[in-house]
């Protein structure tokens, strides 16, 4: 047996059954997790591209709008007096998670609190200050666009991780574990129908020698049986004389025939010894 492989026996054959199962059903699984990520993919990057395009142009009209605020206020600087009423800021982001397919996706929240913007309001009112207000405005939805593009870019960097690594689990399911526990359930069948071969025809041989055995001793006890009978002497084997036939019994005489012979023998005894007298008188 090789050594990479197990015991050939029912249960281990059981065992690798249940671990195919289990592998064809995580295979199928994963399988429908790597299409529906692969499906939001395609969303994924169908919205990334017409959000650039969306940012690009928000942000062309931002640089226009800050050209002409530039323009509005005579040419003088007005970064260092929006950043000196900047206290705190008035657009934030949070961070939510999101479920695809069990993958959890990062997206960020724009938060816009209003009443921070008040100090920015009040910016350049005597020169230019609509111009300015339109500029802010302008930038604004920039950068709701850029938070936006943002977020869908990480999305899209996630999904493709876990795609690749969805794809690698999948193709080691299907190309290198499922086909070894096919071979190792194959190998094992092999070897089970090898084992109820060798003892169909171990146990067609025991029955074979058994019978040789037992027809051995039959034509032996017949042999042995054939000398016996001549070795016997010739006399021995004639047939005995008949039996001379024994007389039947005479029937029993009655009770009283008995008893009257008994006294006719006891009246004859003084007869014989007169008999007799009568003898020694004659010599």
């Amino acid at each position: 047996m090789p050594e990479s492989m197990p015991a050939a026996n029912r249960s281990t054959l059981q065992t690798f059954k249940a671990k195919k199962a289990g592998a064809s059903k995580g295979h199928k699984l994963l399988k429908q997790k790597r299409d529906a990520l692969k499906g939001r993919f395609q969303l994924l990057l169908k919205d990334i591209v017409e959000t650039k395009l969306v940012v690009g142009e928000a942000l062309k009209d931002g640089s226009f709008a800050m050209a002409k605020a530039q323009w509005a206020t005579a040419g003088d600087d007005i970064a260092a007096t929006v950043i000196e009423r900047a206290k705190k800021p008035s657009i934030t982001m949070k961070l939510y998670p999101d479920n695809v397919a069990g993958v959890s996706i990062p997206v960020f929240k724009l938060n816009h609190d209003v009443a921070l913007d008040a100090p920015a309001q009040t910016l350049s009112i005597a020169n230019g200050g609509a111009v300015i207000a339109a500029c802010r405005e302008t930038y604004q939805k920039a950068v709701i666009a850029l938070v936006r593009l943002a977020s869908l870019q990480t999305a899209f960097f996630t999904l493709d991780e876990e795609i690749k690594m969805t794809s690698r689990r999948v193709n080691a399911l299907e190309y290198v574990l499922i086909p070894q526990i096919e071979s190792v359930c194959h190998y094992i069948t092999q070897e089970m129908d090898e084992q109820s071969r060798e003892e169909f025809f171990r146990v067609k041989k025991v029955v074979a020698k058994k019978k040789a055995k037992l027809e051995n001793e039959r034509v032996q006890l017949l042999k042995d049986a054939a000398e016996a009978v001549a070795v016997t002497p010739v006399a021995s084997l004639a047939p005995a004389a008949p039996l001379a036939p024994v007389a039947p019994l005479a029937p029993a005489a009655p009770k009283g025939a008995a008893k009257a012979k008994q006294n006719g023998a006891a009246d004859g005894a003084p007869s014989i010894l007169e008999a007799t007298a009568d003898s020694d008188m004659m010599f």
